[in-house]
């Protein structure tokens, strides 16, 4: 039975030695060694003895937490001699112990395994003793690390073997140190079995080699089985996400080779276009060789003409000059008409002479039409004038030099000599004019000068493109705009490409930087030539310059481009709009300037009703919701006011926008880091917010704002109901809930609002910290929007029960279909941290934008009541997460319209007779401070902290100080501050000591922010309080007396004092808190050394030698301060000779400038106590060191 008992307690020590269960152990070891089993704690006494796990230095050191002197520690030495004496023997007698039961132990196997050598002498030979020695030697290493559930098994069976032993200490500290599992629940697994540890025993010393070795084997084929089972689903798992991606794949390879193909039949088509086009011009091209051919044998014939009128000139008889005077004034006459319908008249001296020719045949045609003549005329020149006019006509007309530009030539000019040549060289002629039988009619005439004026034309557009590259950088730039109607002349007219292309560049080019007027100028002339063009040079020509201006490194460039976008998207084919043209879009979206950006979300809206499809909704809706996150504010107004608005009347998917909108809500927040790691706390469930991932919310709420009109119009046109007439005025009436209720009718654009929308922002509410008003305040003002576009049935049967259960109250579901009731009692929070969480974010939400609607101020009011004053006064009230109740109602407060009705439940609790009622009044009349004007603070808050100061109390008393100290920190008033001077004379005339430490401590916290009178105050009152010495003589209490005062002094040496209150108050004051040196924190007593230093405009030399009787500190100081702190911690280098004047009365030193006083007093109160702080180093100390 002993052996037994030995194997049994071995086994525990081994097992929990292996688990590091080392409290248990060493419990084990003492209950041992009482019970006198010295024989079982002999590993255990190795164990804790051996020097490598517990070395003495350590083990000294945690021991020795005091100074040790040198007498202790030989004390302690000799008796660590004699214990090592005598556990030396022990250990001997240990060792003869241990050999004895290795012995008996040896005969016992030997006798087992005979016998187990006998029954199965067949199957083991000569190796089954070894192999079993062996077996019975596997430890739980060579098993590989334990599983949870056989930890939890081996550990409760160690518990009950504890138990059953009568190691009941022992038993105590394993449960304690085991804390990951529950020992009192054993599962009802085949190892729960009593007295389980001696059943495991025998268990192994009667198990087979073999079955051993095959259940170990089945055990790990079985995991091996499972990993490989793991191992398989996850490969299935990503080839079916890899099949997901190919099928994507495959369809959008399927998309763009159907675009492809259509591509291709456009090609075809434009070819098949350039070919009919090509032939076209081949026959105008024959056509005008014709023309040209005949109007050459026309100039022939008038030669021969001319020729016969000369040789018979002289027979014929002269009329009178002024029969020929009036001729020609008619002739002028008719050539201003025939002048007015020509169009290219104006543009070169050869057009003009052609016009001539032409108005002079048809003079002629109309003087015999009219007989003005008694005879018919002929029109006779001379043969010099002849030969000239016909050198002059083919040249003209044949157009062989169109690049001469004559200038200087009028039309005045041209009709006088026209003029001229009539009156001088033109006589009277009787015959019939020999025109008739020239031999071409007058229409092919006409067709041959308008060939000749379209050539001339081209001749002139190649001159204007030759000439514009070298003539715009000449022109100045607030003038170049004049320059366009030019510029697109020539881009319509040109016929070679390539120089298309280079004025088209011009034309983007034209100004460096063109502001907003000049872009609307070059963007009209874009789309005037858009239109003139066609589609198909806008998409070849106008689009290519719009890529190559994309990344130009001038934002107004790329804004240009980000124009023609929405611009031209009209004059180009409908499958460029939505890939090459929203492309460009979208590279625009991610420029770096928020003018680009805003300029493609405006765009973006006016390219949307012009897609052909919605192919790219998904690629606009994802470009929208990047624009709405944009970090620039302008982006994101223009992305509501324009984009959004045009997205939803383009796609029609409202339903999936808000879907997209509330998950972007979530994981904006839930992918931000947990306020506390700690495992089950609140502060686990909090998200610390970035300033980005606090933007993107912000946007997103404001845009499911901006949606609410949608949504509403979306469910009023949705509504399934048609015996309840809806409009936008109406809304929901009582009557269409109650047909709602019914359950039987789907009508999803209702539902997302209650079912998805309530509980995400819940959600979200619980995911922020306290410090987030901003975010709530967006989500408050969106609750209370969603009432009034919903209406007061609405507010009051849906939106009101689902915040109710959110916060863990009952309420009234029946306007809710049967099939939804599961999903808002869920809501309700089921365990301690959720209702601290419903209270912390889902309660000033219920307050401020469900109760905090207008039609619902007097249920609001029953509910405040209900929560500040009768749940107070409940027996069983557990302050029910108080201070998040008085954080909710501050949150309420930042609402004006509420104080009113605050200030009236306030007054109840401050007259009420019970205590907590009036703390938690002073802690809301704390928090509200911020959130009201002085007038509301003189007349409602300082009457009422006034009463609760005079309470009898005294936590009602300290409780209002801390208000008075916000009042303070907040208002200026005059009179405010006189208020709360007065009231803290009353607090400092209790003199006790946590009225004069709160008292302190409230008004240091307002010393930044208050008037130089209430600083002056608290300076006068740290002096006087400083010079009586403090009659406790509790430790603690003067320390945290002194570092009160220290706080302040420290706080207001950061401001601006003049020169008496130092000499009179702050000086003194710090001399007093020196001469207590016992109770100043090391920190504090070097700070206040320094200000004292800085502020006496001296040396420390001379204070310490005047303070020497009360510091003793006349050398040590001054040594310390002279190299260290006055040239290395400060920055300043003082030269001051050294008097032996006393400081009782110092006159004030010279200022210094105030920037670095100031800067110097900062950096003193904030900076260098907290560095202070961390040395480790007294005074004296550094002195010492600074001495070596």
């Amino acid at each position: 039975m002993d052996v037994e008992r030995s194997s049994l307690c071995n086994c525990v020590v081994n097992f929990l030695l292996e688990e590091k269960y080392l409290l248990t152990a060493f419990e084990l070891l003492q209950e041992l060694l009482d019970d006198g089993r010295d024989a079982q704690a002999i590993r255990l006494k190795e164990f804790f003895s051996d020097p490598s796990h517990f070395p003495p230095d350590l083990i000294t050191r945690f021991n020795s937490l005091r100074v040790a002197d040198p007498q202790s520690l030989q004390e302690e030495k000799e008796a660590l001699v004699e214990k090592l004496a005598i556990t030396e023997y022990e250990l001997r007698l240990a060792q003869e112990d241990v050999t004895k039961l290795k012995a008996e132990l040896k005969k016992k196997s030997d006798s087992s395994l005979e016998n187990l050598n006998e029954l199965n002498e067949d199957n083991h030979g000569n190796h089954g003793v070894e192999f079993q020695r062996q077996k019975r030697d596997i430890s739980f290493s060579d098993l590989g690390p334990l599983k949870d559930i056989e930890r939890k098994d081996l550990n409760c069976a160690v518990k009950e073997y504890l138990l059953l032993a009568g190691y009941r200490l022992t038993a105590m500290t394993f449960y304690e140190e085991v804390t990951d599992q529950n020992l009192d629940i054993w599962q009802n697994t085949p190892a729960c079995v009593p007295d389980a540890l001696r059943h495991y025993y025998y268990q192994y010393l009667s198990s087979t080699t073999e079955a051993a070795e095959e259940k170990i084997a089945m055990l790990r084929e079985n995991e091996s089985l499972l990993k490989a089972n793991e191992r398989l689903n996850h490969e299935k798992e990503s080839l079916l996400k890899t099949k997901e991606i190919s099928d994507g794949q495959i369809s959008a390879l399927t998309k763009s080779l159907e675009a492809l193909h259509r591509d291709l039949k456009d090609k075809e088509n434009l070819i098949l276009d350039l070919k009919k086009t090509t032939e076209h011009q081949r026959r105008e091209l024959n056509d005008c060789t014709a023309e040209i051919t005949a109007l050459k044998m026309h100039i022939e014939g008038s030669h021969s003409v001319r020729n016969f009128a000369t040789t018979n000139g002289d027979v014929i008889q002269s009329q009178p000059v002024e029969r020929y005077e009036e001729e020609i004034k008619s002739l002028l006459k008719e050539i201003e008409r025939l002048r007015a319908k020509s169009t290219n008249a104006s543009d070169s001296l050869g057009s003009v002479y052609s016009e001539s020719m032409q108005t002079e045949e048809k003079v002629v045609e109309v003087d015999e039409d009219k007989t003005v003549l008694a005879h018919p005329s002929v029109e006779v020149v001379n043969s010099e004038d002849a030969q000239s006019l016909a050198t002059q006509t083919p040249d003209n007309n044949t157009a062989k030099q169109p690049n001469e530009v004559l200038q200087g030539e009028s039309t005045s000019s041209l009709k006088e000599n026209i003029a001229s040549e009539n009156s001088e060289n033109v006589p009277n002629l009787n015959d019939e004019s020999p025109l008739k039988d020239s031999g071409l009619p007058l229409q092919s005439d006409n067709a041959s000068l308008e060939a000749a004026s379209d050539k001339m034309g081209l001749g002139t557009i190649q001159i204007l493109a030759d000439a514009l590259p070298k003539i715009v950088p000449y022109v100045l730039i607030n003038h170049r705009e004049e320059l366009l109607p030019l510029i697109m002349c020539a881009i319509e007219r040109h016929p070679d490409t390539s120089t298309r292309d280079s004025l088209t560049h011009t034309l983007f080019n034209l100004i460096k930087r063109p502001d907003e007027k000049q872009r609307r100028i070059i963007m009209d002339a874009c789309v005037t030539l858009a239109k003139n063009v066609g589609e198909m040079r806008t998409e070849m020509e106008l689009l290519p310059q719009c890529w190559e201006q994309i990344n130009h490194m001038y934002e107004e460039r790329r804004l240009l481009v980000a124009q023609s976008c929405g611009e031209l998207a009209e004059f180009v084919r409908p499958e460029i709009r939505d890939s090459l043209i929203l492309s460009i879009v979208q590279q625009l979206v991610e420029d770096s300037a928020t003018v680009v950006r805003e300029a493609a979300a405006r765009n973006l809206a006016l390219l949307l009703p012009l897609f052909p499809n919605m192919d790219k909704y998904f690629k606009v809706e994802d470009l929208m919701f990047q624009l709405v996150c944009d970090p620039s504010g302008v982006v994101v107004e223009t992305t509501f006011k324009e984009l959004l608005p045009a997205v939803i009347n383009w796609g029609s998917k409202l339903d999936h926008i808000l879907r997209v909108l509330l998950s972007y809500i979530l994981s904006s927040a839930q992918r931000c880091p947990p306020l506390s790691g700690v495992e089950g706390s609140v502060e686990s469930h909090l998200r610390v917010l970035g300033e980005r991932e606090r933007w993107n919310l912000e946007v997103l709420l404001r845009m499911m704002a901006e949606l609410l009109p949608f949504m509403q119009k979306n469910a009023i046109e949705t509504c399934p109901f048609s015996s309840v007439s809806l409009s936008e005025e109406t809304v929901f009436p009582s009557s269409l809930l109650e047909l709602y209720a019914g359950g039987h009718i789907e009508w999803p654009a209702f539902e997302w609002m209650h079912v998805d929308c309530f509980p995400g922002l819940i959600q979200l509410a619980c995911l922020l910290p306290q410090k987030e008003d901003n975010l709530r305040n967006r989500i408050t003002k969106f609750l209370l929007a969603v009432s009034k576009q919903f209406g007061d049935s609405y507010l009051t049967h849906i939106m009101l029960p689902v915040f109710m259960v959110a916060v863990g109250d009952n309420a009234n579901l029946t306007f809710f279909p049967s099939t939804i009731h599961s999903g808002i009692r869920g809501l309700k929070p089921r365990t301690a941290v959720g209702e601290r969480l419903a209270t912390m974010g889902v309660l000033p939400l219920l307050l401020a934008g469900v109760l905090g609607a207008p039609s619902k101020h007097d249920q609001l009011a029953d509910y405040l009541r209900k929560l500040l004053v009768e749940g107070t006064m409940k027996e069983n009230h557990t302050v029910k997460c108080n201070a998040e109740i008085v954080n909710a109602v501050r949150f309420l407060c930042t609402f004006e319209e509420h104080h009113t009705m605050v200030f009236n439940i306030l007054w109840e609790m401050v007259v009420s007779s019970n205590i907590d009622m009036k703390i938690n009044a002073a802690n809301l009349l704390k928090v509200i401070v911020p959130y009201i004007n002085a007038k509301v603070t003189s007349m409602q808050v300082l009457p009422a902290l006034v009463t609760l100061g005079s309470d009898q109390n005294l936590n009602v008393k300290y409780a209002s100080i801390d208000a008075f100290g916000a009042v303070a920190q907040h208002f200026k008033n005059d009179m405010i501050v006189d208020k709360i001077r007065v009231q803290m004379d009353a607090f400092l005339e209790d003199g006790s000591h946590e009225a004069t430490v709160a008292v302190v401590r409230a008004l240091a916290v307002a010393v930044p922010h208050t008037t130089e009178r209430l600083r002056d105050y608290l300076l006068s009152k740290i002096f006087q309080l400083s010079a009586v010495p403090s009659s406790s003589s509790d430790v603690m209490r003067r320390r945290e007396r002194a570092n009160a005062f220290c706080e302040s002094i420290r706080a207001l040496d950061a401001t601006e004092l003049s020169a008496t209150s130092v000499r009179d108050f702050l000086l003194p004051a710090i001399q007093n808190l020196l001469k207590d040196a016992d109770s100043l924190d090391p920190a504090h007593k070097e700070a206040l050394e320094i200000i004292m230093k800085d502020r006496s405009g001296g040396t420390l030399e001379t204070i310490s030698k005047v303070m020497g009787a009360h510091l003793g500190i006349t050398s040590s100081v001054t040594s310390f301060f002279g190299g260290g702190v006055g040239e290395g911690l400060l920055g300043k280098k003082e030269i001051a000779e050294q008097s032996a004047e006393p400081v009782h009365s110092p006159e004030p030193p010279p200022p210094a400038p105030a920037e670095d006083t100031r800067f110097m007093r900062i950096m003193r109160g904030n900076f260098v106590g907290d560095m202070l702080r961390g040395k480790a180093k007294t005074s004296e100390d550094t002195s010492r060191t600074q001495n070596q």
